[in-house]
């Protein structure tokens, strides 16, 4: 069960995160809201299989193999990186992964480029069989009717609803689901020009926009500053925040309260998407580094 959470401000502007991340303990946050309608329709068509892709630290190829686990479905990973065949039980999103049944299959960075092409998933096709395909992170149009339902009723007082943006299929179920008197903010955390696009290919115009400015860096990068942030929301709230989505937004939230871009007497709602299985492969990176680690 998800959580509505008041935090205090100032400015007279109350924020209030939405903890999606307690949905479920392995297929959390919008893993779960994306792959409800998939699985359900894998099994409407009778696959026994599914294949998916993702990198060494996926939030998703996580959430995929649970959810394989859960429903007795064959999950195929097509993981990026040949390199990390050899150490795959090192990692730990991948050694999870590979306990609850997925078949992980490792393929270099120049290949995993073409995972979109029919010729890639054709090649696929004829050394796995057949198989329902999940795309890279999960988007596709049942992800998004999935994410549609993050927002409920108690959530029309919210003047903003923010969240982190990766695929764009979280914001796009937002943007759909957000009443006609809500702005739905994106928080991209990669460098991602084509965002734009597949957003508005996937949910319209609308009220919403993209705020660039929070990205650190792009996708799985981190700094100092950002640690740092996360262990005192922490220190100062009970809730962990993932490195890679999550905590981007929050700080940039707060950062544009704190700099008077919110009207007054603006009411702001922030998804918390999950992720937190991230925290230990990203420690590893900070501590390999001799940097400050996460708190959780």
């Amino acid at each position: 069960m998800n959580q509505l959470i008041p935090l205090s401000f100032h400015n007279k502007i109350s924020l209030t995160i939405k903890r999606e991340d307690l949905l479920h303990p392995h297929i959390s946050g919008n893993k779960y809201r994306k792959l409800k309608y998939n699985i359900a329709e894998a099994i409407n068509q009778g696959s026994s299989t599914l294949l998916t892709f993702g990198g060494a630290y996926s939030n998703h190829i996580a959430a995929a193999a649970a959810a394989g686990k859960k429903y007795g479905l064959n999950i195929i990973g097509i993981i990026r990186g040949d390199e990390l065949q050899d150490k795959a039980m090192h990692n730990p999103t991948l050694k999870f992964a590979a306990d609850c049944g997925m078949k992980l299959h490792f393929i270099s960075r120049e290949a995993y480029r073409e995972k979109h092409t029919p010729e890639f998933i054709a090649h696929l096709q004829r050394e796995f069989g057949e198989f329902y395909l999940l795309p890279e992170g999960g988007t596709n149009a049942l992800a998004i009717k999935g994410c549609e339902e993050i927002l409920r009723g108690e959530d029309s007082a919210f003047t903003h609803i923010c969240c982190a943006v990766g695929t764009g299929g979280t914001v796009s179920g937002i943007i759909k689901s957000a009443g006609g008197g809500q702005q739905v903010l994106g928080f991209p955390v990669l460098k991602n020009e084509a965002l734009l696009d597949d957003i508005t290919k996937f949910a319209g115009q609308g009220n919403w926009k993209l705020v660039n400015n929070y990205h650190f860096g792009g996708y799985g990068k981190v700094t100092e500053e950002l640690v740092a942030f996360m262990n005192s929301f922490y220190e100062k709230t009970g809730i962990p925040l993932d490195p890679v989505y999550t905590a981007k937004m929050v700080f940039g939230v707060i950062d544009m309260a704190g700099k008077g871009c919110f009207p007054e007497n603006s009411r702001i709602l922030m998804i918390h998407t999950g992720g937190l299985q991230g925290i230990e492969g990203m420690n590893r990176e900070l501590k390999r580094k001799k940097l400050s680690l996460i708190k959780i």
